[in-house]
C-alpha cells in the first residue's frame, strides 16, 4: 500500500493506545502482518520532554519504518513545535490525537474533547501542518463528541483543507467511549466526500468482520487496537483472509507461547527488569485470556516480582510442566537476550 508517500507491506494499522502500544508491541506486530504502528501518544508539552515517560514514548531505536508519532495536546503553537521536536527525534509521520476519551486528556480540551471547538481544530491542524513541512501530518478523531453531535464529516472537511494527509476514525463518539458497538456509517460518509486516505477503526476483531468493514466502508485501510492485545497474529490472520478470502488455522499454544516469549524478553530489555516485570503482567494476562487455568494463573503470576520467576511460571503455564529443553522451542532469559 502506498500511504502519504511510504510504501507499507498492506493498509493494516496498529492503534496507538496509551500503555500498549509501545516500541516492544509495534515491532511485534510489525513482524506479524501490521503495515504501520503509531507510537503512543506523547506530550505536547516541552517542560515534560525529557521526562522518562516521554524519551520512552519516543524511542524508536531499531524499528522498521515509517516511524510514526502520535501527539496531543489544545495549544496551537505547543502542538506544533511538539511536531517539530519529534521530527527531529526521527519522526517520519506525525498524527494528531483527536480521539482519545479519557478524562484527564479531555479535561484539558485535548483528544477528542477538541471535536467541540471546531475552529480551534482548524488553528492546530493548519499550525501542525506548517511546522514541519515536507513531514506527513495524519489525524486521528472520533464519530463526534456525542450521538446528538456527529461532526466528523465536518472535520474531516477541516482537516483535508488544512493539508492533513490521512484520516484514521474510530466508529464512536466521545461520549460512548468503548461501549456498545461502533457503527460505520459515519465513516463511509467521511470516505465518500474527502480525496484523503480513511482508515476505519472500532471493533475489528476478525477477518471477517475486517473485510465487512472494508467493504461497508469503502476505507482505505483498517487500524486495529485492542483486538490486538494478547492477539498481535490478528494482523497476519487478516492479511491472509484479505488476499485469499481463507482463514489461518488458529495458533496452537505452543506457538502463542513463543510469541509471548519473545515479547516478554522485549520487554525486560526495553523497559529494565523491575519495570518490565510490572508492565509484562497485563500482557500475559491478554494472553492467557480464554485459556483453562488462565485466572488462577495469572492470580499467582501477578504477586511475582522478578524476571525468572515470571517466566518460570508462564512456562508452566503453557508447557504443563514439559522441560524447555523437551519442548525445543524456548530458550532462558539470558539466552534471548543475547540472541
Amino acid at each position: 500500500m502506498d500511504f502519504v508517500g511510504f510504501r507499507l507491506r498492506n493498509n493494516l494499522f496498529v492503534a496507538p493506545m496509551a500503555g500498549v502500544t509501545d516500541r516492544p508491541f509495534r515491532q511485534l506486530c510489525k513482524r506479524l502482518g501490521a503495515g504501520l504502528a503509531v507510537s503512543e501518544m506523547v506530550t505536547s508539552n516541552s517542560l515534560l520532554y525529557g521526562s522518562a515517560k516521554t524519551l520512552r514514548r519516543a524511542n524508536h531505536e531499531g524499528e522498521v519504518e515509517p516511524i510514526a508519532v502520535q501527539i496531543a495536546g489544545a495549544d496551537p503553537g505547543m502542538m506544533a513545535a511538539a511536531a517539530r521536536h519529534n521530527v527531529d527525534q526521527g519522526a517520519q509521520i506525525i498524527d494528531i490525537n483527536m480521539g482519545c476519551p479519557a478524562k484527564k486528556v479531555c479535561n484539558v480540551m485535548a483528544g477528542s474533547a477538541l471535536m467541540q471547538d471546531e475552529k480551534l481544530v482548524a488553528t492546530i491542524l493548519e499550525a501542525v501542518v506548517s511546522a514541519v513541512p515536507g513531514t506527513p501530518v495524519t489525524l486521528k478523531f472520533r464519530t463526534g463528541w456525542n450521538r446528538d453531535h456527529k461532526n466528523a464529516p465536518v472535520i474531516a472537511d477541516i482537516a483535508e483543507a488544512s493539508g492533513i494527509r490521512a484520516l484514521a476514525i474510530h466508529g464512536r463518539t466521545r461520549a460512548d467511549q468503548y461501549q456498545g458497538n461502533a457503527e460505520y456509517d459515519t465513516i463511509a460518509l467521511v470516505k465518500s466526500r474527502v480525496g484523503i486516505p480513511v482508515i476505519a477503526n472500532g471493533d475489528i476483531t476478525t477477518p471477517q468482520k475486517a473485510k465487512q468493514v472494508l467493504d461497508y466502508t469503502r476505507a482505505d485501510g483498517l487500524m486495529i487496537g485492542r483486538a490486538a492485545q494478547g492477539r498481535p497474529w490478528i494482523f497476519r490472520e487478516i492479511e491472509h483472509y484479505l488476499a485469499s478470502g481463507k482463514l489461518l488455522p488458529p495458533l496452537q499454544t505452543g506457538e502463542i507461547h513463543g510469541i509471548l516469549r519473545r515479547h516478554l524478553t522485549d520487554l525486560y530489555a526495553f523497559y529494565g527488569e523491575q519495570t518490565g516485570v510490572k508492565i509484562a503482567r497485563k500482557h500475559i494476562a491478554w494472553y492467557t485470556k480464554g485459556i483453562e487455568g488462565a485466572a488462577r494463573f495469572r492470580h499467582a503470576m501477578n504477586q511475582l516480582a522478578d524476571v525468572e520467576a515470571q517466566l518460570a511460571a508462564t512456562d508452566e503455564f503453557f508447557l504443563g510442566g514439559a522441560s524447555m529443553d523437551a519442548a525445543n522451542q524456548c530458550f532462558t532469559y539470558k539466552e534471548m537476550l543475547a540472541a
